[in-house]
Order: C-alpha cells, then structure tokens, then sequence
C-alpha cells in the first residue's frame, strides 16, 4: 500500500495496466494493493556509449571509423513509457537516430572536415536533430559527443602517404621560391657593387684629373716666372727617369738637346754614368 519515490526517480501509477497517474516528485505515497502497481524510471542524466567505433562514409567515399556517445534523460515519463516500455528500448531507438544522423553529417563532408575542420558543427547538428526525433519517445538529448574519428589502416597508410607527397610538394615549392629569391638577390647585389665599383673609379679619376690639373697649374704659374728653371728641372727629371739603374742604357747623339745641361763649359758632353 506504501511506496517510496526517491529524488532520481519518476514513478508511474498502473491500476489494472493502465497508466493511472505519474509522480515526479520525492516522497512516501499510496496506492491500492492488487489493482495497482508502480513503475520506477530514472530521472537523472543517463549516457548511451557505442561499445564498438562505428564505420561511416564521407562525401569522398572514404570510411571512417566514429567513436561516439550521447547525455540523454527521460522528460515525459509517460510518452516515454508508452513509446518505448523501458531503458533497453530507448537505447535501441536513439542508437538509430543517432546512427543515421551521423551517417547523414558524414556523408555530407570530406575525411578532412569530420576529422578537424567540423567536427564542434557536426556535433552541435546532431545534437539537435535528434533532441527533434527523441522528443517523440518523451526523452531530451543534452550532448551528443565524438570521442574519436579515425580511419581505418587499409585508408590510413594512403592517407598518410597522400599527406607525405603534398608536403614534400609545398616544401619543393618553397625551396625552389627561396632559390629563385636568393638569385635575385645575389644579381641584385652585383649590380649595385658593379654601380658601386663605376662610380668610385669615375669619381676618383674625377679627382685625379682635377688634381693633376691643379698641379699642372702650379707647375705652369710656377716655372712661367723662370722659363730656363723650368726647362732645367724638367731636364733633370728626365735624367733621373732615364738613369734609374746603373745598367740602363740608352742610345742618342752627343750633340742631342737630351744633353744640354751635361755639357761643360767648352761644349763637350760629360759621362752621365760618371756624374751620377
């Protein structure tokens, strides 16, 4: 006659099979004995966990292996009851919705979007599709999670060696940019060590040319005041460029001009070698 619900309990009331009355709340209750009965079903938070990763298509026609599990908790006692009977029964049917919605999101993108690029919008779709369909058995899905995508091995080994060459690709790629950047560099600085080198030698012949300029200038203004001076210095600077060894020889007539400054006070020609 007495019963007891406890806080993570829904209890339904049968009189005669038929559901006569649903209790929510905590506490100490009554019912008639033999006609009537009592039903527990869990309010807390309940889990639906595949034991074995699920194998699904990708748009790419690639399989994929899904490890998934799904919060779920009991809103309507008596839907529930009525559309399913017990836990067992509600496993079976959200395993299906679950199954097929997962099926539908997977067929709908590539091995690359299930496994990183969408997979929190996989979930967040999931989830509300089948908080939609369960609805119906009186039941609400909080979360619907994967825990793991892989692929299987046979896929894997291509994936990864697809994976390989694409990355040797891009890093040819960057080798050969790089590369082509180093040789421009290098014509580049060339160039302007080639510009470089010009200007210096047009600016230093530059300078060169206005200084022997100036010199021949000085000289000019110079020896302009004792044109024998000059003629004399000049002389003797083509001595000392004619003689610069003791071996040097050169061959021109005594009586040349080269001389003029060598010969003594009766005409005659010295021995430059002597005079040295």
């Amino acid at each position: 006659m007495i019963f007891t619900v406890d806080q993570r309990q829904y209890a339904i009331v049968f009189q005669l099979g038929e559901v006569k009355k649903v209790i929510a709340d905590p506490g100490l209750y009554f019912k008639w004995p033999l006609i009537q009965n009592v039903r527990f079903f869990d309010k807390r938070i309940l889990t639906l966990d595949s034991p074995e990763p699920e194998r699904f298509i990708t748009s790419e026609k690639k399989n994929v292996l899904v490890d998934s599990f799904v919060k779920w908790k009991i809103v309507d006692p008596k839907l529930y009851y009525v559309s399913v009977g017990d836990e067992a029964g509600a496993r079976t049917r959200l395993s299906q919705t679950v199954n097929a919605g997962l099926r539908e999101e997977f067929g709908k993108r590539t091995v690359h979007e299930v496994v990183s690029g969408e997979r929190d919008k996989i979930m967040e779709e999931m989830r509300d599709k089948a908080d939609l369909d369960a609805r119906k058995i009186g039941v609400q899905i909080i979360d619907v999670r994967l825990k793991r995508v892989d692929l299987p091995t046979e896929v894997s080994e291509s994936v990864y060696s697809r994976m390989e060459a694409e990355r040797k690709r891009v890093a040819n790629e960057l080798r050969s940019e790089g590369a082509a950047e180093a040789e421009k560099i290098r014509a580049d600085a060339d160039r302007q060590r080639e510009v470089i080198v010009a200007e210096a030698y047009r600016d230093a012949q530059k300078v060169k040319g206005e200084g022997d300029a100036k010199a021949a200038a000085i000289y000019a203004q110079a020896f302009s005041q004792s044109p024998e001076f000059y003629a004399f210095y000049r002389s003797m600077e083509a001595y000392r460029g004619s003689f610069g060894n003791k071996s040097d020889v050169i061959v021109v007539e005594p009586n040349s001009e080269f001389f003029k400054y060598m010969k003594n006070a009766g005409g005659a020609v010295k021995n430059p070698a002597n005079d040295r």
